[in-house]
């Protein structure tokens, strides 16, 4: 098939209202064909990022360490094997923008410059059509669970966003678990033109009751945010809130906005531990300490005056790492609290080889689950930004 002729069809293709009605495996079969290429299955990364799923019966999950597909997710790029069969299988990265969503596999008996360029515009394709899916359409959750979710975490689930955004001059990525037992725990990141909004919660308890305290901050939050509020106005409008309608339950914060221009980042703490600021591959644990404010929810009880706001200016290539208590208090194979200092170590570790943001954060909440044998006592909520701006 001619260039020419796979345009003229995949027009054709998306021209069709009836594409929007396919579901995932149809679509990525009759767009394969479509443009002239062999087989196209797409693998859905689950939601501890441990496996690869296929949406379709004919093949098997793949780990995501340990084999070329997941090396493929993991570094974001474009990796090729031959297959028991003789044929060549591309594994294309599947990307919503910053946010991976897994990968896809294209099968050609041989790899040309043409087959690889449309296997990259069938990847874009169809991770466009899994973005505007997967909100309404339950087969793509169901399909990337593992186990039975609790209520509570459904309930914080459905308020989470991407777990990274970006927009080539800041990346933010998070990970948070135990993920199909949440309670409390919760975080949200957003971008305007020139400002990257981020929020960690902790509320108190670990039941239905903490994510809905949990649901409604972030409501509360993303309502002043998006009213135009600033960082005080924002705060004192979440506290209004809770204390309005939920005036026993409180919760810790860390919100933050960073200008991107200036790389001038703004935060208040109502009662959150200190984030970690990670500079040319150094941690610099005391960065951001300052006296924290009360939680959220019960200044009228505690605060002696307004919400402070803190300052500080980042460099090019800084790395704010935002966590909660659960990860610090999370305890070893010998029962022993993590703590910051064996945490800072994790992180160092997790971080030092230079890896995208999204990967290290991956990397850092395994090791924190893998030294509980995948079981952790509290939530554990982890939030990393890194500041990159262009023309510097």
């Amino acid at each position: 098939m001619s260039t020419s002729e796979a345009s003229d069809a995949l027009l054709d293709f998306l021209a069709d209202p009836e594409h929007l009605t396919l579901d995932l495996a149809t679509a990525a079969a009759r767009c394969s064909r479509t443009l002239g290429l062999q087989r196209a299955v797409v693998y859905l990364v689950d939601l501890q990022q441990r496996l690869l799923v296929p949406q379709t019966d004919v093949a098997s999950a793949l780990p995501v360490d340990g084999s070329l597909a997941g090396w493929a997710y993991r570094t974001q790029s474009l990796r090729v094997e031959e297959s028991d069969s003789g044929d060549v299988i591309a594994w294309y990265p599947l990307l919503d923008g910053a946010e991976r969503l897994g990968v896809l596999a294209v099968s050609q008996t041989a790899l040309t410059s043409v087959s690889l360029t449309r296997g990259r515009a069938l990847a874009s394709l169809l991770a466009m059509m899994i973005t505007s899916k997967r909100a309404y359409e339950d087969s793509y959750v169901r399909r990337t669970r593992t186990e039975r979710m609790r209520l509570p975490s459904e309930m914080v689930r459905a308020f989470l966003p991407p777990r990274t955004i970006g927009d080539g001059q800041v990346v933010s990525t998070a990970v948070l678990e135990p993920a199909y037992e949440l309670g409390g725990d919760a975080f949200d990141h957003s971008l305007t033109e020139t400002t990257l909004h981020v929020t960690v919660l902790d509320a108190m308890g670990h039941d239905l009751a903490s994510g809905l305290t949990s649901a409604v901050t972030l409501a509360a939050c993303r309502n002043a945010r998006r009213n135009g509020a600033d960082l005080a106005e924002l705060v004192a409008s979440v506290d209004d809130v809770l204390a309005r309608w939920l005036p026993d339950k409180f919760c810790t914060a860390f919100i933050a906005q960073l200008d991107l221009a200036t790389g001038v980042l703004r935060w208040c703490n109502c009662g959150h531990p200190a984030p970690i600021l990670i500079r040319a591959h150094r941690l610099i644990t005391d960065a951001m300490e300052r006296d924290a404010d009360p939680p959220l929810g019960m200044p009228a009880l505690l605060a002696t005056g307004p919400r402070r706001a803190h300052e500080l200016r980042l460099e090019p290539g800084d790395r704010v790492l935002v966590y909660t208590d659960g990860v610090t208090e999370a305890r070893t194979r010998e029962k022993k609290l993590l703590g910051l200092e064996r945490f800072a170590d994790y992180v160092i570790r997790a971080t030092a080889g230079g890896e995208l943001a999204p990967e290290s954060m991956r990397h850092l909440i395994h090791s924190i689950l893998d030294s509980q044998e995948g079981r952790l006592q509290d939530d554990a909520t982890l939030l990393m930004f890194e500041w990159q701006p262009q023309n510097r």
